[in-house]
């Protein structure tokens, strides 16, 4: 990861909230932003930022995220959504966010990514999978 990934830098992505984000159990007249769509997002928007500072073989993956969805957005309308990182501590990278639709501030919280050598971590996957199927395999076999 390269220097300028600091404290203080902040990205902001606007979403249009359409039937692929929006809960639908409700019936028609309550399709509005679903949470873990919401979630999503930040999450998405948390990468998006990182990726401007991370080297090559390097990405992220979330480890945790803190979210309150305090007001309902309907289809249609878009939301902005505000991600600032808080701190980075080695690989971890802390985000806080807030999201806002045309009328009010409708969700905040905090989001906490991994920053990970994709080498690395295919390695650790693979023998993680290779360890599944030995136990996997019948007595004797």
């Amino acid at each position: 990861m390269r220097d300028s990934l600091r404290p203080g830098l902040a990205r902001s992505e606007t979403i249009r909230v359409g039937p692929d984000r929006a809960i639908a159990f409700l019936g028609e007249a309550l399709r509005v932003y679903a949470t873990p769509d919401f979630g999503r997002d930040v999450e998405i928007a948390c990468r998006e930022l990182l990726l401007e500072h991370l080297d090559p073989g390097e990405d992220s993956v979330g480890v945790r995220m803190e979210l309150d969805h305090a007001a309902a957005t309907p289809m249609g309308m878009d939301v902005t959504i505000e991600v600032t990182l808080a701190a980075r501590e080695g690989r971890r990278a802390v985000f806080d966010f807030v999201a806002r639709d045309a009328i009010e501030e409708i969700g905040r919280g905090r989001h906490i990514r991994f920053i990970l050598d994709i080498a690395t971590a295919t390695q650790r996957l693979a023998a993680k999978v290779a360890k599944a199927g030995a136990m996997a395999a019948p007595a004797g076999a």
